[in-house]
């Protein structure tokens, strides 16, 4: 047995490809040993068949059942979407792109890897984290894609328990490095600083600076050491501010920690928390009810603002809070039925809906503080934009401010009637998969 470990670490090191009937365990390398990113478990993953049950969708929503369900979840936008046309679909709509999404198929056996890693909590402090490596099965993948993921209440959901949509590109052949984030995976019994950009951008770069060294001892590096970041939803503003992050303490080529970007994909994200904020009060309306304790608790918490969540929220949602959201026991689709109502004053105190307040002032100023358009700061790095004008979770006046603070940068926008907050993800990952394919297919004919 030891001889048979030594000569598949001998062949990882050389940098050979490995066959498909190959089991490594990553556990098990001397190489990996002592390093920052400690594997503490993995399996293969099949997807020949579709899609684990364990894979669950940006509404709390498992993707099987919303595969097969024709008309659950419904992406019908509510409320006034900057006055234009809404348009209704559904889940059948949204299983054909499941069905292409696995269409793109080089192979279909994946292999992923939970690890913990060294990071700061919202104090600054040490603490450790965790979060999942997704690998091709064959070889050395083709380019490492950082992914922020988007917003999730279980644990059941965080990337280290579960089966992340995004991974559908390692069939493509590239590499997947998913972080948890600080209130998820082994940090679950913490609170979640919910939009808290600063603090959850470095848990996502520290991860990425564990995983790296980690990947050359055993012999799976990259192809192309460039770094791809994407994200939606929360995810999406989070990776924004992971490429802020970047090219503003990460760009210097003489550092040991450098980091080359090559591209950037957002999709959905809140890049203005008080706009999004400001939408809720002002249509009274809320598409996705649990953002609103979530904002305000990860503002007033992660922030350490001087306001008692007590002043902003009804009394029987924050009775709720600890029961629902930070028990991380149920999914956001479980917490919105839960809630029960979409309507905003039903939800927020006086206090919270009169935006002149003292305390409103105040959480805006946190809510500007984690908006990545409030920074004086312009995308180097080519940037993929994606928004769908019906969204009804994550306003499309993000999107427009985006465009209108980031006009001169790099950016190609990608906003339309695209429905509703879920079946835009499945597209945005969609058109990821294509965006990749095409520049590879470019870069072949340049070759050639």
């Amino acid at each position: 047995m030891k001889k048979y470990i030594y000569i598949v670490l001998a062949v990882m090191l050389a940098g050979c490809q490995f066959r498909q009937d190959e089991y490594v365990d990553f556990r098990n390398i001397e190489a990996a040993k002592g390093l920052k990113f400690r594997v503490i478990g993995q399996h293969e993953t099949d997807l020949s068949g579709g899609l684990p049950n364990n894979c669950y969708l940006p509404d709390g929503t498992p993707v099987n059942e919303y595969s097969t369900v024709s008309d659950q979840p419904s992406d019908e936008a509510e409320g006034a979407n900057e006055g234009r046309s809404v348009r209704k679909t559904t889940g059948t709509t949204g299983a054909g792109f499941l069905q292409e999404l696995l269409k793109w198929s080089n192979q279909n056996k994946i292999i992923e890897v939970v690890g913990t890693y060294p990071s700061i909590d919202i104090d600054g402090n040490p603490i450790t984290l965790s979060g999942k490596v997704m690998l091709p099965k064959n070889g050395a993948p083709k380019r490492m894609i950082l992914v922020s993921h988007y917003t999730v209440c279980s644990n059941a959901e965080a990337p280290s328990n579960c089966f992340s949509l995004e991974g559908v590109l390692v069939n493509s052949g590239y590499g997947l490095i998913i972080p948890d984030y600080l209130g998820y995976g082994v940090t679950a019994k913490e609170v979640h600083p919910y939009l808290v950009m600063t603090v959850t951008a470095h848990n996502v770069v520290d991860m990425y600076l564990a995983v790296k060294p980690w990947l050359e001892a055993i012999g799976r590096s990259a192809e192309d050491p460039s770094l791809d970041l994407m994200g939606y939803s929360q995810g999406g503003a989070t990776t924004m501010e992971v490429q802020y992050l970047i090219e503003t303490d990460y760009s210097d080529e003489d550092d040991i920690n450098h980091i080359t970007l090559h591209r950037v994909f957002a999709g959905g994200g809140p890049y203005d928390v008080q706009a999004t904020y400001e939408r809720f009060v002002n249509t009274d309306t809320a598409g996705y009810p649990v953002a609103v304790p979530l904002v305000l608790q990860g503002m007033i918490k992660g922030d350490k603002l001087d306001i008692e969540i007590s002043d902003m929220m009804q009394p029987w949602l924050c009775e709720h809070l600890d029961e629902w959201i930070n028990s991380k026991r149920f999914t956001s689709a479980q917490i919105n039925k839960m809630i029960g109502t979409k309507v905003t004053h039903e939800l927020l105190t006086t206090e919270a809906m009169e935006q002149t307040s003292e305390k409103v002032a105040e959480l805006y100023k946190a809510m500007t503080l984690n908006s990545i358009i409030a920074y004086d700061w312009e995308p180097k790095a080519p940037v993929y934009m994606m928004h769908s004008m019906d969204d009804e979770t994550v306003p499309y006046t993000n999107a427009t401010r985006a465009r209108s603070h980031w006009k001169d940068a790099n950016i190609t926008y990608n906003f339309g009637h695209y429905g509703g907050h879920v079946l835009t993800c499945l597209r945005f990952i969609y058109t990821v998969q294509e965006l990749l394919a095409n520049e590879e297919a470019e870069r072949k004919k340049y070759e050639d």
